[in-house]
């Protein structure tokens, strides 16, 4: 009994052993691990993007008085093989591209500075330009993103480009997007990259920790791209061999280690 209860303890250790490891790859996956639970965190208001040079942007001026709008709206376009014809149909309105200077032309207003600003504040200038130049007194102005996209890349289930709608998205949401990281990213170390006024920064976010929220690149921005590490299995897995074949060493060890575990169980239980 005292033979048999040595060989029981030898094992129970072995499995132990192995359970911490599993359990140590499976704390690398879980996202929010050191949230507090039932404890309200105050949540910071996104105003928006701003706009920014090589945008598009569209612009819908309304009013009760139909006959003035049309001044002071593009038309909308529909394709026919391969061609653009105007017409009188909704099916594509027609953009403004903010130039290097963060300008566009405006009908009758003229060159407007529109770089810097939300939608809802390039919105309400054009309305208070039009009421104190006597040409509308009840606009009302639309101004949407027509080419806001983000990309995301790596060890997730569907990457590609993005389009968003409307002026706000997160990280999670782009990667939600994209179908989740699949179990070979790396969740603590995504990347995003941006490109703002000639410059790109890369942040890295941890999104096993709530601290993800306070990450200026939580918020996205007009073509950001969201890179996904893959994890060193991954890596290994996707090395590629003399003969331009993928090897499978993430095959080979994990059947090493099972006939190592079988051997050992079978050297304890011979004793």
């Amino acid at each position: 009994m005292n033979l048999f209860t040595s060989r029981l303890k030898k094992i129970s250790i072995l499995l132990a052993a192995v359970c911490l490891t599993a359990c140590a790859q499976v704390k690398d996956i879980a996202y929010f691990q050191n949230r507090v639970d039932d404890h309200p965190e105050k949540i910071d208001m996104h105003a928006g993007i701003v706009i920014q040079p090589k945008d598009m942007i569209s612009i819908v001026v309304s009013s009760r008085n139909p006959e003035l709008v049309p001044m002071f709206n593009l038309p909308v376009i529909s394709y026919q093989a391969g061609s653009e014809i105007v017409t009188s149909g909704q099916q594509r309105l027609l953009g403004y591209v903010v130039d290097n200077d963060g300008c566009i032309d405006f009908p009758v207003l003229g060159r407007l500075e529109v770089g810097g600003m939300t939608r809802w504040q390039l919105s309400e200038m054009i309305k208070d330009r039009l009421m104190k130049e006597g040409l509308l007194n009840d606009a009302v102005v639309t101004v949407e993103f027509m080419n806001f996209k983000v990309s995301v890349l790596g060890e997730v289930n569907h990457p590609g480009t993005f389009t968003v709608e409307g002026d706000k998205i997160t990280v999670l949401q782009a990667i939600s997007l994209a179908g989740d990281l699949t179990i070979f990213g790396k969740r603590g170390n995504v990347t995003v990259m941006r490109e703002l006024d000639g410059k790109r920064t890369f942040y890295d976010i941890d999104l096993c920790s709530v601290d993800l929220f306070k990450s200026p690149a939580y918020y996205l921005q007009q073509n950001d791209v969201i890179y996904v590490e893959p994890s060193a299995v991954k890596a290994r897995q996707s090395t590629v061999d003399d003969k331009g074949l993928r090897t499978t060493s993430i095959l080979v060890s994990s059947g090493s280690l099972l006939v190592s575990v079988a051997t050992l169980l079978v050297s304890i239980l011979a004793k």
